[in-house]
Parts: structure tokens; C-alpha cells; sequence
């Protein structure tokens, strides 16, 4: 980080604060309000009224709902890119707050409202600061990250190269209702998020009486062998310095207690820390379920699917952001964290083609024990709306920081314009 010193000039949470109450009421007409996957017209119309009268130019997704400003400064100079996920979960929640969801069966319980909230703070203070800008900033408001890949449908439609160029960094920030005391950042060099893949199983045998299973090929015996020895093949077989998690969430079989049933189906998550560890893992799970069908005389069938690779910070900008956080937190409140996280998240394809750091920021309310806490996708997780202003000023600082450190670095903003994504709003 010496090359790298952390500018002093920059939106403070001084102006941060000032925007709270603003960001509050956004925040919270969005909770009230979720919506799932890629489309999300509410929501978006939402963002689209909170952006209204600042000096960007926006464009609207042609295949989700997303929303792309572009700042321009002042002065020329490279393009760095902010991005807040705005999509809900399919929970039904119980906080008891007064603002909680009014959609049955919905709920921002990832903190994806806080979010957008945040995003919405910080371009209202680089506007305010535009002319100071020497470079632009693109924000970018993503649906469909809880499962629907959105951040890679953006990057098709050209979110990296919406300011003309190619952008020289992506920052993203993720709230957390656990684990994080409210305010604290963290987030650490390499990888910081898991990669998260799925596979379905289903086995496929001869059903028949369960007085007599000699004469069937019982397919729920041999997916239950399946689901165990996936267990036992992970710890022996993966290293545990570069670890996977395999989880089977759900076992469906038969309807009769003495019917062997022809057919037996499971679903599964699969966690990993790098590429190595991914194909490893892949590799296993197949070997594993069609052994086991072999030796049992049914069929396999599984269907893997890679989903989120991992989220990997450059060292550089993972060093800039926990910096930045202390600048403006304070020395104790940002704090390098000593493992990656099992979560995943989709940010992780922009990572992949742009230098970056995700970061986390705590929100767990005051008096409440972030150890114990709810965690987040919980029908209980509460977000303390206080974390809003330190959201949209790290966002903020994250920009004008960056602009200067990329100002002689790629992305001076030397090469040809290209169309902004999606289409005029």
C-alpha cells in the first residue's frame, strides 16, 4: 500500500449522514416491497425516482431489470464501477418491524435493500463532487443475484464498458446481520466467498413389495449410501487446505411404507475456494454417485451444474478498501478477515475480468449479540438501518480514491467510447 496512499479529499460520512433519513425511507420502501429474480419492476421504478435530477446517464437492462448510471467527472480520467444487488429471497419474514414485507412469501432478508439504498447514497455524493471527479463512475444496480446469475447477464449487456471504456475496478459492499459488529468493515486478499455449484441426482431402479426386496433394485437404499459416502469421500479426498462443503438439502422417495419405490431423487449445494477445488469437487461427486449405483444394480442420473465461481480479491484493492475503511471508521473498525466466507455471490464474475474487492460491512442492531444474532436469509434477520450513511460514504471514498490511483494505470480512458448497456431510461 505504499504505492498506494489513501486520499484524504472525498465525500465524508459527515455527508453521509446528512443523507439518513432520505436513505431510510428508501430502504425501507424497497423492504416492503421485495421482489424476486430478474425482474423487478417495483423496484426498479424505486431506484429510478431516487436517481432522478442528478447529472447521470442511464440506461435500463434489455433481459432484467437492472439500472446503469454513469457519472461523468470533471476532468478526464479512467472509469471504476459500484454495484448493489436489489433482488429479494423467497422468505416469508417475521421481524415484527413496522416496514416488513407486504408480499406473502418474499423478503429482503440478504440485506439486498440496504444495498441499493447504500448505491443510491454514494451517487448523490460523487454528483456532488463531480466536477472534482477526474473520471467516471458506473453504478450499477443488479437483479437476480440470490440464484439467477444477473451480474453475468449485466456484463453481457456491457455494464464493465458502460462509460465508454473499460472500467479498471469493481467495489462492491455486502451487509451482514450477523457475525460483524454494526459499522465494522472486513474483507481480505484472495478469495473472500466461496464458489457455490449444485448438482440433482436421480436414481433409478425397480420398485416393488417391501416384503420381498430381493426381487427389486431399491434406489432409496442406494441414495442414502450416496448421501452419506459423499460425506466420507470429501474428507478423505479433498485437501483440507483447500476445503469443499457438500450439502443435500433435499431427499425425495417413494409415498408407501411398504412400497420400494422405483425412484429416488436428492439436491445438493457444493462449496469450494478455488477452480482446482471445483473441478476436484465435480469430479468426486460423479465418480462417487455412479460407483455406488453400480455396485447397487440402479441407474444414476446427475445433472451438475457450475453456478458462482469464487469471489477473489486482488490483493491491491483488497488492501486499498480495508484502508479506506479505516480512514474513514476509524483504525478498529475495519478488520482483515482471518478465512473466506462459505457464502457466494455472483459479484464474483466481475472479479473475474476486473481487479476489485467485495467487502463486508456489519449491521447487526446495538444490543443485539452479532454471535448469536439471525443470520442472513433468516425469516428473523434485522438490519440496522445506521449502517446506510457508512455504506454510501465507503462506496464513495472507494470511487474518488480509486479514479486517482487508476489515473496514470489502466483505464485512463485513452481508448474509444463504446455504447453504454441496455437502452435509454
Amino acid at each position: 500500500m505504499a504505492d498506494d496512499p489513501v486520499l484524504t479529499d472525498g465525500p465524508t460520512l459527515d455527508d453521509a449522514f446528512a443523507l439518513a433519513d432520505d436513505l431510510a425511507e428508501l430502504r425501507r420502501a424497497l423492504h416492503r416491497e421485495p421482489e424476486l429474480g430478474l425482474f423487478l419492476p417495483r423496484t426498479q421504478r424505486k431506484v429510478l425516482d431516487a436517481l432522478a435530477g442528478l447529472p447521470l446517464e442511464i440506461t435500463t437492462g434489455e433481459r432484467l431489470s437492472s439500472v446503469t448510471a454513469v457519472l461523468r467527472g470533471g476532468r478526464p480520467g479512467p472509469a471504476v464501477l459500484l454495484r448493489a444487488d436489489m433482488d429479494a429471497l423467497p422468505v416469508t419474514e417475521d421481524t415484527g418491524l413496522p416496514y416488513a414485507s407486504t408480499v406473502p412469501g418474499v423478503m429482503h432478508a440478504c440485506g439486498h435493500d440496504l444495498h441499493t439504498a447504500g448505491l443510491v447514497g454514494a451517487a448523490r455524493l460523487l454528483a456532488a463532487r463531480r466536477e472534482e471527479l477526474a473520471g467516471d463512475v458506473v453504478l450499477m444496480f443488479q437483479p437476480g443475484e440470490e440464484g439467477d446469475g444477473g451480474a453475468g447477464i449485466m456484463i453481457e449487456e456491457g455494464v464493465l464498458d458502460a462509460a465508454g471504456r473499460r472500467v479498471a475496478a469493481a467495489y462492491g459492499l455486502h451487509v451482514f446481520s450477523t457475525q460483524l459488529p454494526l459499522g465494522v468493515a472486513a474483507t481480505r486478499a484472495g478469495t473472500f466467498l466461496a464458489a457455490s455449484d449444485a448438482f440433482d441426482a436421480v436414481v433409478t431402479g425397480r420398485g416393488g413389495h417391501g416384503s420381498m426386496p430381493h426381487l427389486t433394485r431399491d434406489p432409496l437404499v442406494a441414495a442414502c449410501e450416496m448421501v452419506t459416502a459423499l460425506q466420507t469421500r470429501i474428507a478423505r479426498e479433498i485437501d483440507v487446505n483447500d476445503p469443499a462443503v457438500i450439502t443435500v438439502g433435499a431427499l425425495h422417495a417413494g409415498d408407501a411404507r411398504n412400497v420400494v419405490p422405483g425412484r429416488a431423487e436428492f439436491r445438493a449445494t457444493v462449496r469450494t475456494y478455488s477452480e482446482a477445488g471445483r473441478v476436484a469437487a465435480q469430479a468426486l461427486v460423479e465418480r462417487t454417485l455412479k460407483g455406488i449405483a453400480l455396485a447397487h444394480g440402479v441407474e444414476v442420473d446427475v445433472d451438475y451444474r457450475r453456478q458462482y465461481p469464487p469471489t477473489v480479491n486482488s490483493a491491491r484493492e483488497a488492501a486499498f478498501a480495508l484502508e479506506t475503511a479505516r480512514e474513514l471508521f476509524g483504525p478498529h473498525a475495519a478488520v482483515e478477515a482471518p478465512t473466506p466466507v462459505s457464502g457466494s455471490e455472483d459479484f464474483s464474475f466481475l472479479l473475474e475480468r476486473v481487479p476489485g474487492a467485495f467487502v463486508g460491512i456489519g449491521a447487526c442492531p446495538p444490543g443485539t449479540d452479532p454471535a448469536t444474532a439471525p443470520v442472513n436469509h433468516s425469516p428473523q434477520a434485522v438490519f440496522d438501518d445506521a449502517v446506510l450513511p457508512a455504506q454510501a460514504a465507503l462506496l464513495a471514498r472507494l470511487a474518488t480514491g480509486a479514479l486517482a490511483r487508476y489515473a496514470d494505470g489502466p483505464g485512463d480512458g485513452s481508448s474509444v467510447r463504446s455504447p453504454a448497456a441496455g437502452r435509454a431510461a
